[in-house]
């Protein structure tokens, strides 16, 4: 009789579970059992291993093999375990020394001839065992840094089992063969991207590096100083927004450069993201650690699941998940379903979204910076005097009605989006400012804010409770007047009071001062209730 064990890991969302594979040979009739609560992909795993084991040159042992994984409760799909299995086959049937395989934890899909086929997930799965203690890892080479982004883990990168057979039996390392000819992609990385799941998902287009022009450009934008000022202040503060105007504004090139104004992702936000991208298959081969804050703007014939994350078995991340640490713009906002809308509101006050399926209960990072674009009506002219609007008063009110008053009051800012003139069109009013001068007043606003909330739980001014703000960090005297009689007179709810301070400790970073004024108040209440009150066209209001 033989026993071996090795590890590998299970994912639940994006967070793992060490698995113990074990593996017992008794004398009997030659089957193959696999107990544990696999799924389908992972009960084919005894064909796959046995094949891999017999064309990487070892024998298959001729005996009554059980495999189990434990824990048993915790379910376990994918074909990430197919080189743990065959190593504890092998430790079992003593081909390696079973002692070298316990303490191992091994990741990644066989094929028939023995490769080893990389997977989905490397990272949380990494960091999962790393966080049980475990410090020596075996995943598919073309893994292996990724893998390395997890601190003191020794990360070993194989691209076939007869290799692992080798180094685990201190023997000489094969050379395997070239893969395809230069230039072609390499079809092994054909299970690292989920079909599909890359389309307005992912990182923002471009790269800021050169002269600038390799990526949007907010210099681009002609015209609308209101809306460029919004984009400003939500980029420092992390503030929600929503753009409201007609079609060809600019509304969608707003949102496309909103991701080049935020600063580059931390370390640890980094790795947030790169385990989520990890998971879900849109991670860019080549590129382990994403380093710029994603951009995902979904279609609007998007689903709830899709949205907030879901799907058979257990549940994948969705837009929101995705967009974590970055943006999520939703344009065209009120053709999407308004089930799929509010199921937002949860993930826009927490933070973190939680799905529970019947296979289990996963939550999912969720902090994203939502951008809204609609139009003010089917047709989108309703604003524009003699456009020729012919959409009824009650059709008008319904399209702006899909868009829910709780979901519009966890929005901060709101803008009407102008046409643009055709002095600002022929380029008679100048030249705009540029990502950079802009992204560089986001940083400095980023830094007052992180230097005043250092040693709590926040980072951003969106994220400070009200209360806080209220007591620990307060306004200037009289700087919150005109914001209690909005209150009083109902153009305000008590969350959209705690917002418009939130807003205001933003333009105050901004303009570099200790703390909000009047004036920081009154831009805040014009961006959050899109009313003019002449705030904005101070100098240096906005910025």
């Amino acid at each position: 009789m033989g026993f071996a064990r090795a590890c590998s890991v299970a994912l639940v969302g994006v967070d793992g579970v060490v698995v113990e594979v074990q593996a017992d040979l008794e004398p009997g009739v030659a089957a193959f059992t696999l107990v544990g609560l696999p799924d389908k992909t992972l009960v084919e795993s005894r064909d796959r291993v046995r094949a891999a084991v017999v064309n990487s040159g070892a024998a298959w042992p001729q005996k009554k093999l059980t495999v189990g994984l434990s824990p048993a409760s915790v379910p376990k799909s994918g074909a990430g375990f197919d080189l743990a299995v065959a190593a504890a086959v092998l430790g079992a049937a003593e081909v390696v020394d079973p002692g070298a395989i316990a303490d191992l934890v091994l990741i990644g899909e066989l094929g028939l001839d023995g490769r080893v086929r990389p997977v989905r997930g490397i990272l949380p799965a990494v960091l999962a065992a790393a966080e049980a203690g475990y410090r020596q890892v075996v995943v598919p080479r073309q893994c292996a840094a990724e893998a390395a982004l997890v601190p003191d883990v020794s990360v070993l990168g194989v691209r076939s089992l007869r290799q692992l057979i080798a180094v685990l039996t201190d023997g000489v390392v094969p050379e395997e063969e070239p893969g395809d000819p230069p230039g072609r992609p390499d079809p092994m990385l054909a299970g690292l991207l989920v079909p599909g799941a890359c389309l307005g998902t992912g990182l923002a287009p471009g790269r800021p590096d050169g002269d600038g022009t390799d990526f949007p450009d907010l210099a681009d934008v002609t015209g609308q100083h209101t809306a460029r000022r919004a984009l400003e202040v939500a980029a420092a503060g992390g503030h929600h927004l929503f753009l409201s105007g007609p079609p060809g504004a600019g509304k969608t090139m707003l949102a496309e450069r909103l991701p080049w104004l935020l600063p580059p992702l931390t370390r640890q936000d980094s790795v947030e993201v790169t385990a989520v991208h990890s998971v879900a298959g849109i991670l860019p081969p080549g590129e382990p650690l994403v380093s710029r804050p994603p951009y995902c703007a979904p279609h609007h014939s998007a689903t709830m699941q899709s949205l907030v994350g879901g799907g058979t078995g257990v549940p994948r991340p969705g837009a929101v998940s995705l967009a974590h640490r970055g943006v999520l713009f939703l344009d065209e906002a009120a053709e999407f379903h308004s089930r799929a809308l509010d199921a937002l509101r949860q993930p826009l006050e927490s933070g973190h979204v939680v799905i529970a399926r019947a296979a289990g209960v996963v939550r999912l990072p969720a902090r994203f910076l939502m951008v809204l674009a609609a139009n003010p009506c089917p047709c989108g002219r309703h604003t524009l005097h003699g456009a020729g609007c012919e959409c009824p008063p009650s059709v008008i009110r319904r399209y702006q009605a899909r868009l829910s008053g709780p979901l519009l009051d966890r929005v901060d800012l709101r803008v009407e989006v102008e046409p643009v003139t055709r002095s600002d069109l022929l380029g008679r009013g100048g030249r705009g400012e540029s990502t950079a001068v802009v992204a560089d007043r986001v940083r400095e606003a980023r830094e007052r804010a992180g230097a005043r909330l250092a040693g709590t739980a926040w980072r951003l001014n969106s994220e400070v409770p009200g209360q806080e703000l209220r007591t620990r960090w307060q306004p200037a005297p009289g700087a919150l007047a005109q914001a209690e009689r909005e209150l009083e007179r109902g153009l305000l709810t008590a969350r959209g009071l705690d917002r418009v301070l939130r807003v205001a400790w933003t333009v105050a970073d901004l303009r570099g001062r200790d703390r909000p004024e009047a004036l920081d108040v009154a831009v805040a209440l014009e961006l959050r209730t899109g009313i003019a009150r002449g705030a904005m066209s101070v100098p240096g209001a906005g910025t």
